[in-house]
């Protein structure tokens, strides 16, 4: 099986990476194949909204998104690391999310309405870290999440959140969660299709 883990913090090593990197650990150790992409080293045009991808499904900006995309599609379970920037992704992630409309294109063009109520690509998990404790700290990324996955043909399955981490390193301190994290990669391998 493979897994793609997406890291989307701006911050090398920073708590969305650690979780990440537990998680993926955790997948590997049920048998799963890696491969990771890391936003912060990728230079990706946001979303042009030309209409080029309506027809074909196929983006028309030919950038790193080109080798990304064959990793979107194809890969059987991702998991989206992120932290919260003003209770959202940010900017690089979400450019990654909104480039995504050219699979979502592919999706309309290749299935029947009715055969979009059934996601045959896989599955996707989000990972999340928020420096504050803001009750709704966590609506707005998970739902661009699992609009990001519908569009790769992909069930949202759930994800792992934390509050009032802040620090580079600081969800070390908290005694569960990479732990959290590491079962969470398990468990997402060990999950039935």
């Amino acid at each position: 099986m493979k897994v793609l883990g997406i890291y989307g913090s701006p911050r090398q090593g920073g708590n969305s990476d650690l979780l990440l990197d537990k998680a993926l650990e955790g997948a590997a150790s049920a048998g799963a194949e890696i491969q990771k992409i890391y936003m912060r080293d990728l230079k990706i045009s946001g979303c042009l909204e030309c209409g080029g991808c309506d027809k074909t499904g196929t983006c028309i900006i030919q950038d790193r998104m080109e080798e990304i995309y064959p990793l979107l599609w194809d890969t059987e379970i991702i998991f989206l690391s992120s932290p919260i920037f003003f209770y959202g992704m940010p900017g690089q992630t979400k450019s990654l999310v909104d480039r995504s409309q050219a699979l979502w294109s592919k999706r309309m063009l290749e299935k029947s309405p009715e055969g979009r109520k059934k996601y045959d690509h896989g599955r996707g998990y989000l990972i999340a870290v928020g420096a504050t404790k803001g009750k709704n700290l966590f609506e707005g990324t998970e739902l661009t999440a699992k609009y990001f996955f519908d569009a790769l043909d992909k069930s949202y399955e759930g994800g792992l959140f934390f509050r009032a981490v802040e620090a580079r390193g600081a969800i070390k301190d908290q005694p569960t969660a990479l732990q959290e994290a590491y079962d969470f990669g398990i468990k997402a391998v060990g999950t039935p299709k």
